[in-house]
């Protein structure tokens, strides 16, 4: 077997290369990783709103329960929320099962680790060889050993709270179009931009377990394009399956890419004083507009390999404020 982990972990066609086996194997091995010799270890647990995330769920939680490790399911959330939760709850790790911007029929689990970063390669490759053995080594518990749910009901609610509270001020007076991809934000997005005081418009915010991503969200924005300039609205924002994507439209249409939308924020950064060594951080995928735009803005590019986990270990390094993928 190859290496199973990609930038974004293990994906696949659900109950096919991704299967309910494969999903408790990853489980069992997962949470034996990244806690052992932890007393009772605890790990979040989140799905998009694709129709095979109950059964993968199902079958990963049994094999982290397996192990002696405690899980918080907080159901269909984002992905970025599962790493604010897990800091949040004090946890030791978190899992989200989804396969983000791609069709329904794919799905896929990642892990994150106690700090709601993306693992490093040898911890995955750790993962795969518990996997790939058998999954003999590791010891199971038995009676008041066995793991159990630790419910935490307000995990939407944390995370509306947190990502509002980012926000410095309010958006009053702005009308905004959200297309929520029919997938893990079709209820925190609305309530945020809502609380926030935005007159918003939704589209794609029923999802039925099949739709998510089908002819919507950030993958597909002609819908978009068209409702902004039919409600007048100020602006569109489009997230894909799993919202670890948002790509915008303005008030006549137009898409307004991931580096332009990071070109404006690190300008802002820059007038207030907030960007580090006037810099930002983007992967070899952003475009000559962004490298002529930063350079008669004067803030500096540092370039990743491709993938937001590269970007994450270059800021994380350096102390550098903002970065991002064209997506």
């Amino acid at each position: 077997m190859g290496r199973i982990f990609g930038t974004d972990g293990v994906r696949g066609i659900a109950n096919s290369e991704l299967t309910a086996e494969l999903a408790f194997g990853l489980g069992k091995a997962g949470a034996y990783e990244l806690t052992e010799g932890q007393h009772r270890p605890v790990i979040v647990v989140a799905k998009d709103t694709r129709i095979s995330g109950d059964l993968l769920e199902a079958a990963l939680v049994s094999g982290i329960l397996s192990v002696g490790a405690e899980v918080i399911p907080v159901g269909v959330i984002p992905t970025p929320a599962v790493a604010y939760l897990i800091r949040k709850y004090k946890a030791d790790a978190g899992v989200m099962i989804s396969a983000s911007h791609n069709p329904v029929e794919f799905n896929g689990i990642k892990f994150f680790d106690k700090d709601g970063l993306k693992l490093k390669d040898e911890i995955e490759d750790k993962i795969q060889e518990l996997v790939e053995s058998g999954l003999d080594s590791i010891p199971v518990p038995v009676g008041a050993g066995v793991g159990r749910f630790k419910q935490e009901l307000g995990a939407e609610e944390d995370y509306v709270e947190f990502a509002t509270s980012t926000v410095d001020g309010d958006l009053r007076g702005l009308k905004v179009a959200l297309d929520c991809a029919n997938g893990a934000a079709y209820k925190v997005a609305v309530a945020a931009f809502r609380r926030l005081g935005a007159e918003i418009y939704v589209i794609n915010d029923n999802p039925d377990g099949i739709n998510i991503n089908k002819d919507c969200g950030s993958t597909n924005m002609s819908e978009l394009q068209k409702y902004v300039v039919e409600k007048g609205c100020h602006l569109g924002l489009a997230f894909d399956g799993d919202a670890d994507r948002c790509l915008a439209v303005d008030e006549t249409g137009k898409i307004v890419n991931g580096d332009f939308i990071m070109l404006i924020c690190a300008n802002e950064l820059k007038k207030q004083g907030k960007l580090k060594d006037d810099t930002l951080v983007v992967t070899v995928m952003s475009n000559m507009g962004l490298m002529i735009g930063a350079e008669q803005n004067g803030i500096k590019l540092q370039q990743t390999k491709v993938g937001d986990r590269y970007v994450l270990e270059n800021m994380l390094q350096n102390d550098y404020v903002i970065g991002g993928e064209q997506s």
